[in-house]
């Protein structure tokens, strides 16, 4: 006579369960980057719209290296379209001038 273990007790439903909770684990802290670099395009495209004319080409760079990254960030976790991105942020046509994008 042979004995077998419940399933919920098996060395695989335990390295199952072990690696969702990793998945879950980088699930959240990929959420998070993107919700940091999210602000990040927040806080220097309100820095540009109040640059005055000395200001204005660092604001610029800085709110384009921003954008630049959320758009990185997206594409990597395989959203590709920027226009949801364009239009939620209102990303102004000289900061996707300097990146080329449309």
């Amino acid at each position: 006579m042979s004995f077998r273990l419940p399933q919920t007790l098996s060395a695989a439903s335990d390295r199952k369960g072990a690696l969702s909770a990793v998945q879950t684990e980088i699930e959240g802290e990929k959420a998070a980057a993107m919700g940091a670099t999210g602000r990040r395009v927040e806080e220097t495209l309100a820095a540009l719209a109040k640059a005055d004319d000395e200001a204005r080409p660092a604001a610029l760079k800085a709110a384009a290296d921003a954008v630049w990254g959320l758009f990185i960030q997206r594409e990597i976790a395989g959203q590709r379209d920027r226009r949801p991105i364009i239009e939620h942020y209102g990303i102004p046509p000289e900061v996707l001038a300097r990146l080329g994008a449309r």
